[in-house]
Formats: C-alpha cells, sequence, structure tokens
C-alpha cells in the first residue's frame, strides 16, 4: 500500500476528546492525488509510485513537464512526488489516492518547508551567546574570532555566520492523526507542522512508530 500523500496546511484550530481534555491540531487538506506513473524495477531500477497534486493551468508547466501528463492521460498538477513502495501491482495510472489511506490513532511523519525569518544574526539563527554589555566591550551579538592568525589564516567553510533563517525542509516525526474526514480530505494532525498557512506538505506513515 502507498505510504503518503501529498497535501496544504490550512491552519491550526483545537478538537475535544470525551473528557474534556483539548487538543491542539494542524488542518490538513490531504489529496486528493492522482498517479501519474508508475515505476518498476525492470525499467527503473525501483518501484514507486508518481502523485501529483492540484490542477494548475497548463501554461505554467513546460513542454516535458506537460507531456507527462498527456501520456498519463490526467490534467495538469502543480506538484509531483514519487512513493516508494515493495508492491505497485495493485494501481493504475490515473487511480486517486485519496486521504482514508491513514486511520485514526496512526502515527505520521509530516515534511514541508519551515518559514522564512529573514536574515538573522548568528544568535537567533544559531544560538550564539552574547559578549559582555559593559566595561567598554565592543563585542556584544557578533560572532566573534572567525580564524587563527597565521595558520590556517583563513575561515573554515561551513562556518556559522549570520544569514537568512528558515525556508528550510524539515520532517517532524511521530504525529498522531487524531481524525480522518475522507468525504473532505481533511486530516487533523496533532500538534504543530513545518510551513505557513497554505504551504505544500508531504504526509507519509511513521519510519520509527
Amino acid at each position: 500500500m502507498i505510504n503518503g500523500i501529498i497535501g496544504k496546511k490550512v491552519g491550526m484550530t483545537q478538537v475535544f476528546k470525551e473528557d474534556g481534555t483539548v487538543v491542539p491540531v494542524t488542518v490538513v487538506q490531504a489529496g486528493p492525488c492522482v498517479i501519474v506513473q508508475k515505476k518498476s524495477k525492470e525499467t527503473d531500477g525501483y518501484v514507486a509510485l508518481k502523485v501529483g497534486y492540484e490542477d494548475v493551468r497548463e501554461s505554467l508547466k513546460n513542454k516535458p513537464e506537460k507531456g507527462q501528463f498527456e501520456k498519463a492521460g490526467v490534467l495538469v498538477k502543480r506538484h509531483l512526488k514519487e512513493f516508494r513502495l515493495d508492491d505497485a501491482s495493485a494501481y493504475e495510472v490515473g487511480q486517486e489516492i485519496k486521504v482514508d489511506i491513514f486511520e485514526t490513532g496512526e502515527m505520521i511523519d509530516v515534511t514541508g518547508t519551515s518559514k522564512g525569518k529573514g536574515f538573522q544574526g548568528v544568535i537567533a539563527r544559531h544560538g550564539y551567546h552574547r559578549g559582555p554589555m559593559s566595561h567598554g566591550s565592543h563585542h556584544h551579538r557578533s560572532p566573534g574570532a572567525m580564524s587563527a592568525c597565521a595558520s590556517p589564516g583563513r575561515v573554515f567553510r561551513g562556518k556559522k555566520l549570520p544569514g537568512h533563517g528558515g525556508t528550510l525542509t524539515t520532517t517532524i516525526q511521530n504525529l498522531e492523526v487524531v481524525k480522518v474526514d475522507a468525504e473532505n480530505n481533511i486530516l487533523l494532525v496533532k500538534g504543530a507542522i513545518p510551513g505557513a498557512k497554505g504551504g505544500y506538505i508531504t504526509v507519509k506513515r511513521s519510519v520509527k512508530a
């Protein structure tokens, strides 16, 4: 069985359990996705399903991209993603994948793009400690020493410096599915997930559950 689906983060809300406990949840519009291509060991070296999510105008795709949708006989989609599995014989090109592949109480991993934070200094970006704030100190929030004097006499690649924060591919593991609304393709996930409202995410069954 396919282990994941593409979706969109709608926002956060809360639900109440029978005992009155409040559970914060993230609302995810998960699917429906459509299978665009089946990959097999004979032709591709591995077994996978390539699925598309959200209809989009053809003018927004180039000729090679449009060609794979024409070959599959499906409408042009905004996002494509592959999901590997052991056996894809039960699926056909053009088949829809809906949110009912998940069940209430199941553990999932959610991958998305974290919120952008703009330009950040080393304290906000990497958790550096600040310098003294008095007694004539001129070192407050700067990164400090860059490298040794004579040898090696350069800054090593990868040193943590100021720069753009956020907009990184982030995965949060072992989140609980609180509710599955198969009719509206809505998934309620316990807790927060990466990204801003309207951001695209990938939901997969947990690998460490």
